[in-house]
Parts: C-alpha cells; sequence; structure tokens
C-alpha cells in the first residue's frame, strides 16, 4: 500500500495530521490481518481517529482524546456532514469499536473466530477509508477511484498456520523469515523446535545461527532452552521487512 500517496490524497480532507495517522492505523490494521497476529490489531486507534477526522471535517477541529461511544451514538447523525460519513462510516465505526470493546479481538475457544474478527474490522477500515476518499478535496476523480481500489485489495497472507506451525510465505532471507516468525507470535517466546518446524524448509544449522545472530545483535533475547521473543529492537526491524513486502 502506498502509504505517501493515500495520505496525500486524505490531507486536503482532513489536514496533514488526522491524515497521517488515519493512515497509519489502517496500514497496522492491513499488517496484522496480512501476519495474523492478531492480538496487536488497532480498531480502537483507527476509530479514535475516524471520530477526530468527522469532527474535523464538521468544525475544523478536533478533541485530542474524543469521547467515541458518545459522539458515535449521539452526536454524530445530528451534524450535517454527508450522509455516507455522519450515517453509514460511522454506523460501521461504532460496530469496529464494539468489537474493540467486547470481543477484544483476542480470545480462545473451541471455535477460534478471531481471525474472522481481523478481517472483518480490516474490512470495515478499508470501506471507512474508502469513504473519506470519495469525500476528499483537491484530488482527481480517476486518483480517488484508483485509491479506493488500493485500500479495498484483498489482503494477502503472509503468515498460514497449518496444524500448528506457522509458514511464512515470502521470498525472504532466513534472518527476515524468522523476525516475521517471532513477529507473528509477539510478545510470546518461541521454542527453537518450533522455528525449526516453520522453517523445516531451510537448514536447522542456519536457523540456529540466524537465531543467535538477532541475540547478539539484542533484536531477540532468549536462549535454546526457553526460545526467543523479538525485543522492541527487533520488533521494528521485522515491522521494516514486512512493510517492504507489503509495498
Amino acid at each position: 500500500m502506498d502509504e505517501a500517496r493515500l495520505t496525500a490524497a486524505l490531507t486536503g480532507l482532513l489536514g496533514s495530521t488526522l491524515a497521517s495517522d488515519l493512515v497509519a492505523d489502517l496500514i497496522k490494521i492491513r499488517r496484522d490481518c496480512a501476519t495474523r497476529t492478531l492480538e496487536r490489531a488497532a480498531p480502537g486507534k483507527f476509530v479514535e481517529t475516524f471520530v477526530q477526522c468527522l469532527q474535523y471535517i464538521h468544525t475544523g477541529t478536533y478533541d485530542p482524546k474524543p469521547n467515541v461511544d458518545d459522539y458515535l451514538d449521539k452526536k454524530v447523525e445530528n451534524t450535517s456532514l454527508p450522509d455516507g460519513l455522519r450515517i453509514c462510516a460511522a454506523r460501521v465505526a461504532r460496530s469496529m469499536y464494539t468489537f474493540r470493546n467486547k470481543r477484544n479481538i483476542a480470545h480462545k475457544n473451541d471455535v477460534d473466530t478471531n481471525i474472522h474478527d481481523l478481517a472483518f474490522t480490516h474490512q470495515a477500515a478499508a470501506w471507512i477509508t474508502a469513504e473519506l476518499l470519495r469525500n476528499a478535496t483537491g484530488v482527481s476523480m480517476q486518483e480517488a477511484g484508483a485509491l479506493i481500489e488500493l485500500v479495498q485489495a484483498p489482503v494477502g497472507t503472509l503468515v498460514e498456520e497449518i496444524d500448528g506451525t506457522k509458514l511464512v510465505h515470502a521470498d525472504v532471507t532466513v534472518r527476515e523469515e524468522i523476525l516475521i516468525l517471532l513477529h507473528s507470535h509477539y510478545p510470546d517466546a518461541v521454542p527453537v523446535a518450533d522455528v525449526l518446524r516453520s522453517l523445516s524448509r531451510r537448514s536447522d544449522n542456519t536457523v540456529r545461527k540466524r537465531l543467535r545472530e538477532l541475540h547478539a545483535a539484542k533484536l531477540a533475547h532468549g536462549d535454546a532452552k526457553l526460545g526467543y521473543r523479538l525485543t522492541q529492537t527487533g520488533y521494528a526491524a521485522a515491522i521494516e521487512v514486512i512493510r517492504r513486502i507489503s509495498a
């Protein structure tokens, strides 16, 4: 996804700060959807930013910390905003916020539905962004249409889980594959045996060596007995790899 292009298209409607924040929130949800990293999806932050966007479009100002439920439930439909934003998009956003509050995206049960929850929140966020693009100013109809197609494009599955084993679908180095794999488990540590199972198409010796190198570089923390998890620096490095692949 072209973050800069999308932000530029929304800036005329939302201002540079909100446009940048909204696109960044959308990309986080999209990235989590691609990597199936369920616990870190940020629908709440996206909806909060969207409420600020609605306030800005309506009044030219916005609350630093808006009361999301109150605004979406009692205020927005009484504004003079276009129906697509004040009714349709606002109600979609409220449903996202309900998922954030009541489902919390991460939950365990006999039937694991959290992947479907995340898919819904991603598609809802994409729809809201598309509706904002339809109202964007200073953007040609052709460019707006192209960007709407961009945000609504299906997310490819970067990490797939089969019988409890996660597989990384990307043409990357062993080091990068480990970073993506550990990212999909973050903040939990991953036993070395599980890493080797996921990277079974690679040499075991090479995988173990790269794990030690990541540990030495403080990108991962742990050991052969306890397993490894990403540090904050490692998490940022994994995000950069995923961003490059997604682009």
